[in-house]
């Protein structure tokens, strides 16, 4: 009761100081939401932008109630310490009252756990420059607190009807559900996708490879923007999967919109590389390359894993897939799915929790050799049987939600541990003590 009457002071007055530094400093604001994608779009965005102008980013995930203000403030997160939150505190009221510098671009990162986060929380207050709406769900994502997923869009929609007199909104065009929006918004909008229709349009997708070991290894994506008639390559070094396109095109247009030169800005895309845990690349023992993709799971985001492991060449496939978790009375439904879909994709299948055995169930009755399909209870369990049967030339795909901690199992298998701060996700000291 004391911690959640403390949070609740503490977010009362960032909020109140996080409003004054907006209207002290008058940053131009890009706000991202939607239901994927949103952490690597943010990244995308922040690597174009911040080559023409100075710009900050949410940090990490920092997309919460707590985490939005903190991101305005340019503070850290002060979790369970007092001195921290004093400390905050202080520096935000010097940054209201002394002249600072300040950066011209906010990109903010907007997530939705429950019922009144976009609309009550964020939209009374904060009003973008530009809003980037990246996919909803067909499927559930984190719907303990919502009735439904047309609830979760509801609230996630509320930031298109925040914007700025003069606002640009910027629309998936693949995601009939986001793009639908720009028939009920009055601001100015573009869009971006393999549709063909896009304002920002995407062709000739294909993903490129290099010899490591006399073995053919990932080594990115490769494809042409078409634009106002013109086309222009657009090449994403040590990107993995194609709905990453997404996020390129949707940081192109924003930069483009913003008065940024094009040809730069496709220049300057080629510089991202998605966030640790989020499809990354990352060297394997025994000549093996891993898909790192544990910073979390959804039933989309799981969709599009497999289809990375499906589409990509590799001597022997290993699906090592965790628990989805906040899925409600979806759970095992949603598990089965995947269970479907890992078929024929998978040469192996490792399952993670209790919730995943859906995944392995449904596997075998559709066909999946029961002999080929392992079960485990933890992160920390599998890490040792994954060590042991690594083999050249595999692809490991590694994915869960938060919960089930699998860059554990990264770890145990990647080639130059030396480097688990930098490539993995949940290094910090707050994760490892948990």
């Amino acid at each position: 009761m004391v911690k959640k009457t403390f949070k609740k002071i503490i977010v009362k007055i960032i909020t109140w100081q996080a409003k004054l530094v907006i209207k002290k400093y008058h940053p131009q604001i890009i706000a991202i939401t939607g239901s994927v994608g949103k952490t690597s779009t943010k990244d995308a965005v922040f690597t174009v932008l911040s080559k023409f102008k100075t710009v900050r980013k949410s940090e990490k995930s920092f997309n919460s109630e707590i985490g939005l203000p903190l991101t305005i403030l340019g503070l850290p997160n002060g979790w369970d310490d007092p001195f921290i939150w004093l400390e905050n505190i202080i520096r935000g009221f010097c940054l209201i009252i002394c002249k600072k510098s300040y950066p011209e671009y906010l990109v903010l990162e907007m997530g939705v756990g429950k019922p009144g986060d976009m609309k009550k929380n964020v939209t009374t207050w904060l009003k973008p420059d530009v809003a980037i709406i990246t996919r909803f769900p067909d499927k559930p994502v984190h719907v303990e607190f919502f009735d439904s997923v047309d609830k979760i869009i509801e609230e996630k929609s509320a930031l298109a009807f925040a914007l700025k007199k003069d606002g640009i909104l910027i629309l998936n065009h693949d995601d009939e559900k986001v793009y639908s929006l720009h028939s009920k918004s009055n601001a100015r909008t573009v869009s971006f996708g393999l549709h063909e229709n896009a304002t920002y349009h995407a062709v000739y997708p294909i993903y490129l490879y290099k010899k490591q070991n006399d073995i053919d290894v990932p080594d990115g994506i490769n494809f042409k923007l078409e634009y106002e008639g013109n086309t222009f390559p657009v090449m994403l070094p040590n990107i993995l999967g194609m709905h990453n396109i997404g996020q390129a095109l949707a940081a192109i247009a924003c930069a483009h919109e913003l008065g940024c030169d094009l040809l730069e800005s496709i220049k300057a895309v080629g510089e991202y590389i998605t966030p640790p845990g989020r499809l990354s690349l990352i060297e394997g023992i025994n000549n093996s390359i891993i898909i790192d993709d544990t910073y979390n799971s959804s039933p989309v985001a799981m969709e599009a894993a497999i289809e990375v492991l499906k589409d990509i060449k590799g001597k022997r496939k290993i699906a090592v897939l965790g628990d989805m978790l906040e899925l409600g009375k979806f759970t095992e439904e949603e598990h089965r799915l995947v269970g479907k879909k890992i078929v024929n994709v998978a040469d192996v299948l490792v399952v993670i929790g209790p919730r995943a055995k859906f995944i392995a169930e449904e596997a075998v009755e559709e066909g999946f050799d029961q002999k080929e399909i392992y079960s485990f209870n933890s992160s920390k369990t599998v890490a040792g049987f994954l060590e042991g049967m690594i083999e050249k030339g595999d692809i490991v795909l590694i994915k869960g939600s938060q919960g089930i901690r699998l860059e554990r199992a990264v770890e145990a298998i990647m080639e130059h541990k030396e480097l688990k701060k930098t490539l993995l996700c949940r290094q910090d000291k707050e994760w490892q003590n948990r």
